[in-house]
């Protein structure tokens, strides 16, 4: 992987986020009645969601993809990724934008929509093997034969300076009339998202992690006090399981993330339900995650504590439409 993520400081990401500007969306924030998501939650708590599924390509990692692109020497051989489906959308879509070809690989379990959205951007598309590990091995092997660049999906120091970005827009727009925002729930993968917010964040604001319990990358290595394979089994698979957290991302975590926490299948589809039932917000399952631990109660807020959820990404099918 290029480069120290410890040398990863909030300085950085701001210098990344004036690159990367011109060629991405600063997603709005929407403040909610914290009633209108779950009865549960108390009335006069600070509550909103950060809707980067309204970001390029529908998803958060447009930032790594064009942080990847424009702040790395690109070869003639031009760009290769692996990916789950959204970080395949967003490279594939930075790659068309900036006119550099493109190799996607991405496991079966990819969702149809992503796969379909790859293509439609003109990226050459492989599927291959049945997780994000078998497609991460595959495009390895193509980078050394062809001499692309490879851009990880969440290990690299560029995606993780891409990711942070959307910490500087949250500290902008969330913070209330005494300039505090005291949590961010933030859905954890491989942890280029999470990583990159806490690196930004650092210890002023609480982080934490949210994700299925099928699917515990974070919540693993933190037992174990480094990164170890987990389980894939949610329905948030093709975007929140890759085989263990990154090896650059882990030291970050440790640092600055308070806690992770665990929501099944069951509380996913709850909140992606509710999300679109009170708010109209299309999430996918694995942007749902934040969404779910509020309504599960894996995490309960303070009175008075305002909170931001992260709602990552809506790389969903398209709804039939009405005649």
């Amino acid at each position: 992987m290029a480069g120290d993520a410890a040398a990863i400081t909030p300085e950085e990401i701001e210098r990344t986020y004036e690159t990367i500007r011109p060629y991405v969306r600063r997603t709005p924030v929407l403040a909610v009645e914290p009633g209108d998501l779950s009865q549960d939650l108390a009335a006069g708590s600070g509550l909103m969601f950060k809707l980067e599924q309204l970001q390029c390509a529908g998803s958060f990692k447009a930032r790594g993809a064009f942080a990847n692109l424009l702040l790395r020497e690109v070869p003639a051989a031009g760009v290769v990724a692996a990916s789950g489906g959204n970080h395949g959308v967003a490279v594939a879509y930075a790659a068309h934008r900036l006119g550099v070809p493109a190799k996607i690989f991405v496991p079966s379990i990819s969702s149809p929509a992503k796969i379909e959205r790859i293509r439609g951007l003109g990226a050459d598309l492989v599927v291959t093997g049945d997780r994000y590990a078998d497609a991460l091995a595959a495009a390895e092997r193509w980078t050394e034969a062809a001499g692309a660049m490879s851009v990880h999906a969440f290990d690299q120091r560029e995606t993780l300076l891409g990711q942070g970005t959307l910490a500087l827009e949250l500290t902008q727009q969330a913070t209330g009339p005494d300039g505090r925002l005291d949590t961010v729930l933030v859905p954890v993968g491989g942890g280029g998202l999470i990583g990159g917010i806490a690196a930004y964040l650092s210890k002023d604001v609480r982080v934490v992690g949210v994700e299925p319990d099928g699917a515990p990358t974070l919540y693993r290595a933190r037992e174990q006090g480094h990164p170890v394979d987990a389980p894939a089994g949610s329905i948030a698979a093709d975007a929140l399981a890759p085989r263990r957290i990154g090896e650059l991302v882990f030291p970050i975590t440790q640092d600055y993330v308070d806690r992770v926490v665990l929501v099944g299948d069951d509380a996913i589809r709850a909140a992606q339900s509710r999300l679109w039932q009170a708010f109209r917000i299309a999430a996918e399952p694995a942007a749902s995650v934040g969404a779910a631990a509020l309504l599960s109660g894996a995490y309960r807020p303070g009175p008075g504590e305002r909170v931001a959820v992260v709602i990552s990404g809506a790389n969903l099918p398209l709804p039939p439409l009405d005649g």
